[in-house]
């Protein structure tokens, strides 16, 4: 008698083969991740504990704003620092608060292919409509082409939902090859790309070269969104979305109308506080601005520290001086 777990391989590479004979109906349906999502972040106690009715708190709130879904355990969720048990636990939860009509997105990346290809299948029980893989990169030096679309089929092969590849350089200090992508776009469960690595010109060329699959691109901040939207991006993985969550909204809604000299001052509005959260400060930047705005931010886990006393006044700058706080404290 075949076991479960070989029971269970079994039924994935039947559907992975019945989602390739299908693959222009029913699966580009599955698939579709356009829109905007905010990478959530993870609230923790004074102890550092997960805070999860804080979480939950947060979600409701997300709930309300007009986001195709949340991101859970995205970079912001600083899932580098959460056991596996712990990841799970966060996605379930959103799962349970979320309205069922929004996507939960969940970040199932590890280094090894076969903790990525468990991960993933965790998160998908937990509830996850679809998972996103960020690039191993330990041994980066060897994270070529060959290995990198080897890891994603592999798992794209076994995941019961639907793959979105994450290209994050400035964290993982590597890019996935184009060529690589548009190999892997042509995998039937491998359904799109969140691209952060902010080069427009990167990401019309993926466009170009997907076009004929069933394949979408997500910019990776709403510092470049408009940017993107205009070379054929469909959506938006967005830091900024946690704070300013209805105008990252808004500025969808203009440039899928093609409002774009509106669009183009709401995005001039947008850049510094995006940049103040992202690359200048970070995480503990995103939650501090989280507390500004009427969210659970709070502090991060160690061994990130909270921003300095001269750093949290320049954040509130940035915001500031761009309308979106008052001047003074």
């Amino acid at each position: 008698m075949m076991g479960i777990r070989a029971l269970g391989v079994s039924l994935r590479s039947q559907a992975v083969l019945l989602c390739k004979r299908t693959k222009a109906h029913s699966c580009a349906r599955r698939g579709d991740i356009r829109g905007v999502y905010p990478p959530i972040a993870t609230p923790f106690t004074r102890t550092e504990e997960v805070d999860l009715e804080k979480l939950e708190e947060n979600v409701q709130k997300y709930g309300k704003i007009p986001f195709r879904g949340l991101v859970v355990q995205g970079s912001n969720g600083e899932f580098p620092f959460l056991t596996v048990e712990e990841r799970v636990e966060v996605v379930r939860r959103v799962r349970q608060v979320l309205p069922k009509e929004k996507l939960v997105m969940a970040g199932s990346g590890c280094e090894s292919t076969r903790a990525t290809v468990q991960m993933t299948e965790q998160m998908a029980l937990a509830g996850a409509d679809t998972v996103l893989v960020v690039t191993p990169c330990f041994y980066r030096g060897r994270m070529d082409s060959r290995a990198l679309i080897h890891h994603y089929t592999q798992v794209a092969d076994s995941s019961p939902v639907p793959v979105v590849l994450y290209n994050v350089p400035a964290n993982t200090g590597l890019d996935i090859p184009v060529d690589a992508v548009v190999t892997l776009s042509q995998h039937p469960n491998i359904v799109g790309l969140k691209e952060s690595g902010g080069d427009v010109t990167r990401i019309a060329l993926i466009v170009h070269k997907t076009r004929s699959e069933d394949f979408q691109v997500l910019a990776g901040s709403a510092g470049f969104l408009m940017a993107a939207y205009a070379v054929g991006a469909v959506g938006g993985v967005c830091a900024l979305a946690n704070i300013l969550g209805q105008q990252v909204c808004q500025l969808e809604d203009l440039c899928l109308s093609g409002c774009w000299g509106e669009a183009r001052e709401l995005q001039y509005r947008l850049i510094e506080p995006n940049t103040a959260v992202t690359r200048k400060f970070g995480v503990a930047a995103l939650k501090q601005a989280m507390e500004w705005f009427g969210y659970h931010g709070g502090g991060c886990r160690a061994p990130l520290r909270p921003l300095s006393e001269a750093e949290a006044k320049e954040l509130r700058k940035d915001f500031s001086s761009n309308g979106w706080l008052p001047h003074s404290a």
